[in-house]
């Protein structure tokens, strides 16, 4: 137990030994502490949640972002948990100057990352890195002081009433790991959908320097100087007006930087369930842009082209009349699908609620589509797409159209798996065919003739086929600027059949607007020419992208 000591000279603070003077009893301030503890750990989850989504968001790849900024993060932890030793003989002034100093640095790291990823991203060079190298330096900082917290908290705590080590250790762990629960499902649940990630950090680091501000200046304000008191409250007070007044310029700061990651043409931008939607142009005479979580998924100059190459060659190689849509909730595929005759019904079944509704009624993107919505032949449903298969009747589709993101987005692997395939074809009428995006032939062949692969080891044999054009959609954000291996910009598909025999590739519908007969045959030899053997398929449990 600790022995009592005499109590400190006026104007001195006491030593860190002593057992603290609280303005409360030691019952109560154990209990403060312990919910100080509760709220800087729901902080620290949203602040890690919120970089791992920024970054997944701006950078793709989900795996390797959250990879970077996790690991970072705990390495951080652990230095700053050493580091901590050094502030124990002030204890309470070094946890509100970390505190402060976290809610700072957490609070504005959104806003940074996407100023960064906004104004830089697109200059190529060194610069293209910047979004990365400044996601890695948050992550650092952040779990440094993260990982100072409870040290010092532990020190607070004992100070107020000595108990054994592994006790204080477990009701110190008890508030932070409840603190994590609460943080983790306000993040997805509650800040992201009703804030958004600006707005949500913004908040998270004013309740942050609140909680460590309130516990210091409030609980332990007689183990400071006088002059510690007042650093301590004024640098609080100006990292609550650099965060105020960050969240009252949020709205202007996001269409700034909107404008400069899409251009001016912006007429949507919406944060749907799934996504971020925006779309640029398309009235007025203007080319179409349609942008999915950043990335270029519709290009008004080369739309046509990619549409026409998915659907056509698989409408023209059979029976046509039951067409099932995967993903394409924008309704271009399904403008070129009722190009067909005999064409009898097309199921689309998209993951988004909210493009499905812009694609009936948002005028750019409905003229773009033929309003293909308004054709009674044309239903929607809004499903995931592997769920929908697993349920879906056999044999019931003449075409199936994979109109889906591109395999290298870890989100979408599920789609381009084995096991898709296999649901896929389960679908497939006799004589049924199906189409798949494979992305591009010239700058990723490695994954296109996986997608190949994996298409042979689900039963279904296929002909390739590629066509040029300006923009591949894929990626957007710090890697948008032109690609630095020169290779020219390109779709690529795979029209496949159940069996060993692959579907042969011809156009028997009227003139098109892009594609041609000879092109086709051309670009199915060009495509065939970097064809990469002995490549494994990819599954759910083994993504190979």
């Amino acid at each position: 137990m600790i022995e009592p000591h005499a109590p400190a000279p006026p104007g001195c603070p006491p030593s860190w030994t002593a057992p603290a003077r609280l303005p409360v009893r030691p019952g109560t301030g154990r209990f403060l502490v312990l919910v100080c503890v509760f709220v800087c750990a729901a902080c620290g989850l949203v602040y890690e949640l919120e970089l791992v989504a920024f970054a997944s968001y701006l950078m793709g790849d989900s795996v390797t972002q959250a990879s970077v900024v996790l690991s970072v993060m705990v390495f951080a932890m652990g230095v700053g948990s050493l580091g901590a030793k050094r502030l124990r003989w002030h204890a309470a002034a070094g946890f509100g100057a970390i505190e402060t100093a976290l809610a700072l640095i957490g609070g504005c790291s959104a806003m940074a990352l996407y100023a960064v990823f906004a104004w830089t991203g697109g200059w190529g060079g060194l610069w293209a890195e910047g979004p990365r190298c400044l996601l890695v330096a948050f992550s650092l900082a952040i779990g440094l002081l993260i990982g100072a917290e409870v040290p010092l908290l532990m020190e607070l705590i004992q100070r107020i009433r000595h108990q054994d080590a592994g006790g204080a250790v477990a009701d110190l762990f008890a508030a932070d790991y409840v603190g994590a629960l609460v943080g983790g499902l306000a993040f997805p649940f509650l800040l992201l959908p009703v804030l958004g990630q600006l707005t949500g950090a913004l908040l998270t680091g004013t309740v942050n320097v609140v909680a460590g501000g309130a516990l210091v200046l409030g609980l332990f304000r007689r183990d400071l100087t006088r002059r510690a008191r007042w650093t301590l409250l004024l640098v609080g007070l100006a990292v609550l007006g650099v965060l105020a007044s960050a969240a009252a310029l949020a709205d202007e700061f996001e269409r700034a930087a909107r404008h400069a990651v899409y251009g001016n043409d912006v007429r949507v931008a919406e944060q749907t369930d799934v996504q971020e939607v925006v779309l640029a142009g398309g009235t007025a005479g203007r080319p179409l842009d349609l942008f999915l979580d950043g990335r270029l998924r519709v290009g008004g100059r080369d739309e046509r082209r990619y549409h026409e190459a998915l659907v056509h060659p698989a409408m023209s190689g059979g029976p046509h009349a039951r067409v099932l849509i995967l993903g394409g909730g924008d309704g271009l595929a399904a403008r070129e699908v009722l190009r067909h005759g005999g064409v009898r019904r097309v199921d689309v079944v998209e993951l988004d609620p909210g493009l499905l509704r812009l694609a009936r009624h948002d005028p750019g993107l409905a003229a773009a589509n033929g309003h293909a919505y308004d054709d009674p032949r044309v239903h929607t449903t809004t499903a995931d797409a592997l769920g929908w298969l697993r349920t879906a009747p056999p044999s019931r589709y003449d075409v199936v159209i994979a109109d889906l993101p591109d395999p290298c987005i870890t989100a979408s692997t599920k789609l381009y798996s084995q096991e898709f395939y296999g649901l896929a074809r389960r679908v497939l009428a006799p004589g049924g065919r199906l189409v798949v995006h494979a992305g591009s032939v010239a700058s990723r062949p490695h994954v296109f003739w996986t997608v190949a692969a994996t298409l042979r080891a689900a039963g279904l044999a296929g002909s390739p086929y590629r066509v040029l054009g300006h923009d591949s959609g894929f990626p957007a954000g710090p890697d948008r600027s032109a690609d630095a291996s020169g290779a020219p910009h390109d779709w690529g598909f795979l029209l496949a059949a159940p069996g060993a025999t692959p579907p042969p590739l011809r156009l028997t519908t009227g003139p098109l607007h892009t594609l041609t007969q000879a092109e086709l045959t051309a670009d199915a030899r060009a495509t065939e020419r970097t064809r990469i053997g002995g490549l494994p398929a990819s599954t759910l449990v083994h993504p190979r992208y």
